[in-house]
């Protein structure tokens, strides 16, 4: 396996160049940045959320008239997997205070502190425990532990300024001051991050950050506070129950407007069951497989953007779901490693982006949107990509991970990256020795639900927490602000649900009427459609992930 003899014979300009990328890094000299006008023009020109007609408006639903990607737009213009008149929501099959949505970090995280609470909890989740795209965060989680040379307040600024400034600037506060509570938390829990010998903790720079504030453990940094949370709440079984295979496919909301559970679909035995709860925690993560625009995707099987859906039925909008982030280096070379993330890490190690000629065309820590775009640009405009063998059309970069070695010393590439120097060694790749061929990929949900600082929404005792809602990130999100933003708001999303656990009363008449008023919507709009959603699992029978057929099997088949 390995590189084809073409491929090498390409590798050799990249060579050729080396040596004076990395006299460069050692003198301190870097590429130099673009300026502000520079960046938007080749957003404008380059990035996929700027090609035309790949927005459209909402036709219905508390957002309506807002542009967003039509992948989005269809799963929201579709119908209910419940039918409203074949439901029979008084067999209650689970009841409980909390019911997370979820299994992923955030959700995790909110089931933990709603049980410190006092509250007893379920989480759902579509595949098992701890499948989720948390586990295939590898960079690592910013946060401003070292006072002596960084601050929250300067973390502040590189959240906004990597998200254009649209970011809520409430939700950004939030995330930035409460980083260095959730470090210690984690740490607290086993998680294991790398540390110096004296036992101070490992920071690297990430795209974007004028402070090198990335905790990291290895290029697995997700799996690793996946495994601490997991454990964590797999030891408290006497009050957090967990649901396997068990998707969420609509919300439920009682006769006061109240959120008080949820319809959930047993992938095993092709049976809707009903949980009732006090409050609800929706914490479903990503959307990358519905294939924005037909990119590849980072994520993991069952991102598939339920939540939105399911939370947009009940009344809550959605913000920055125009913005999609494409994640610059994905694999494209070898086939079977296609999306799959290359950590920003290794550029923040020393890496740079190299073209077909051999030549940097662009500084290695741009924020991530200007970054692919920049790419795309030398693989489309320029002419400098470099061809994926076997794949007519398709082209690439190098990820020149042989510098680092030069930069830091032999066996840092296998020391720093575990996780891909092993995968590569599979196909017969060292990327100690050779670089990485990278394309972007569909990596982030920039936006989502809209929610508020404690996780709380516009329905009451409906809560949102991660990738699921939108606002914290604004246009565009920093490396390390993802497993950031599970857990600061996972925590604090349980935390208000378990508070409004203690003062709610009783929970009243079950109701799926939100469901009958949203089927009349699309009616009145003249939106006839066989689509239906939550997509729940993506279909790759067709060819054309694109023209995918929406399944309508299981509507109303309460069984």
């Amino acid at each position: 396996m390995g590189y084809t003899p073409e491929l090498m014979d390409l590798i050799k300009r990249c060579e050729k160049t080396r040596p004076e990328r990395v006299a460069r890094k050692k003198a301190s000299i870097e590429f130099p940045a673009l300026t502000l006008d520079e960046r938007q023009d080749r957003l404008e020109k380059y990035h996929p959320d700027y090609r035309p007609g790949g927005l459209r408006e909402l036709k219905v639903g508390p957002s309506k008239g807002y542009k967003l990607a039509w992948e989005f737009a269809d799963t929201f213009e579709a119908r209910s997997r419940v039918d409203p008149d074949k439901i029979n929501l008084d067999e209650v099959h689970y009841d409980t205070d909390v019911l997370v949505i979820g299994g992923g970090g955030a959700g995790t995280a909110a089931a933990l502190i709603a049980q410190e609470q006092g509250s007893r909890v379920i989480i759902a989740t579509k595949l098992r425990h701890g499948d989720a795209n948390t586990m295939m965060a590898e960079g690592g989680i910013q946060a401003a532990t070292k006072g002596w040379k960084d601050s929250p307040y300067y973390h502040y600024l590189d959240v906004m300024g990597g998200g254009h400034f649209e970011n809520d600037p409430e939700l950004v506060k939030t995330m930035v001051t409460e980083a260095p509570k959730v470090i210690g938390w984690l740490e607290n829990l086993g998680c294991m991050f790398n540390k110096w010998a004296d036992g101070k903790l490992f920071t690297l720079h990430g795209a974007g950050t004028c402070r090198k504030r990335m905790h990291y453990a290895g290029d697995m940094t997700g799996a690793e506070i996946m495994r601490v949370l997991r454990d964590e709440a797999r030891n408290r079984l006497k009050d957090i129950g967990v649901l396997e295979f068990s998707p969420a496919v609509e919300l439920l909301l009682d006769d006061k407007g109240n959120c008080s559970g949820a319809v959930l679909y047993n992938l095993e035995t092709e049976e809707y069951f009903i949980v009732k709860a006090k409050a609800v925690v929706m914490a479903t993560g990503g959307s990358g497989r519905l294939h924005v625009q037909g990119f590849m995707t980072t994520n993991h099987y069952g991102a598939t953007g339920d939540g939105l859906v399911m939370g947009y039925r009940i009344g809550v909008g959605v913000r920055f779901l125009h913005a999609t982030q494409y994640h610059p280096t994905g694999a494209v070379f070898p086939e079977q490693a296609e999306g799959l993330l290359i950590t920003e890490k290794v550029r923040g190690a020393g890496a740079n982006l190299i073209n077909i000629e051999g030549e940097q065309f662009v500084f290695e820590r741009e924020p991530r949107d200007i970054e692919s775009a920049s790419i795309i640009r030398e693989c489309t405009k320029i002419g400098k990509g470099v061809p994926v063998p076997g794949q007519a059309g398709k082209w690439g970069v190098w990820l020149d991970s042989p510098m680092i070695e030069l930069l830091e010393g032999p066996g840092t590439v296998e020391r720093e990256f575990p996780a891909k120097f092993i995968l590569y060694k599979r196909y017969g790749i060292d990327i100690s020795k050779v670089p990485m061929l990278v394309y972007p990929t569909l990596h982030y949900q920039n936006g989502g639900l809209a929610y508020n600082s404690d996780g709380s929404t516009c329905v009451p005792g409906f809560y949102v927490a991660g990738e699921v809602g939108g606002g914290v990130h604004g246009a565009n999100r920093l490396m390390g602000n993802s497993l950031l933003d599970i857990t600061v708001f996972g925590r604090l999303a349980g935390e208000a649900a378990g508070a409004f656990v203690k003062e709610r009363g009783d929970v009243g008449t079950l109701s799926v009427e939100h469901v009958r008023r949203y089927h009349k919507e699309l009616e009145e709009a003249g939106i006839e459609t066989d689509r239906v959603s939550p997509m729940v699992l993506p279909d790759y029978g067709n060819p054309d992930v694109k023209q995918r057929q929406w399944t309508t099997t299981y509507v109303g088949t309460l069984r």
